[in-house]
């Protein structure tokens, strides 16, 4: 059965997300970071940051409020049974810092079929409270057996 691509171009409303300090550094813990412009404030504006910077990876906190329902939309369709990562790419912009609202929005970028397989691959763009983008990304999942 051919996958639906109906859902392509399909957009989600934008969702905001305030960056927490303490979230910033248990996040760092979490991942193994040393760095101490993720714990202490001072050498992160020692180092140019206007406060705590957020890891690279902390993309994912924050874009997880607009993804995650576009990933698990019916109309979307995936089935998740069959689902597996297929990737995750980023471009990133501003650094992200305590103190920021960071509003991300989802749209469907694509959705197609390659041998047996379904390729669902969203985009994200996130933007800080003063609309700088922040970082763009791509999550792709695939379905098997389609």
């Amino acid at each position: 059965m051919p996958v639906d691509d109906s859902a392509k171009g399909k957009t989600y409303p934008a969702y905001d997300y305030e960056v927490g300090k303490e979230k910033i550094r248990e996040f760092a813990s979490a991942v193994g970071e040393e760095n101490p412009v993720y714990f202490d404030r001072q050498a992160a504006h020692d180092a140019g940051f206007r406060d705590i910077p957020a890891p690279p990876m902390f993309a994912v906190v924050y874009s997880a409020g607009s993804v995650g329902p576009a990933v698990l939309d019916p109309e979307v369709g995936i089935n998740f049974v069959m689902m597996v990562h297929g990737g995750q790419e980023f471009a990133w912009g501003e650094p992200v810092c305590a103190g920021d609202t960071i509003t991300t929005e989802t749209r469907v970028a694509d959705i197609n079929e390659k041998d047996g397989r379904g390729y669902y691959v969203f985009e994200s763009v996130s933007k800080n409270q003063e609309g700088q983008e922040v970082v763009r990304g791509t999550w792709t999942n695939i379905v098997r057996g389609v």
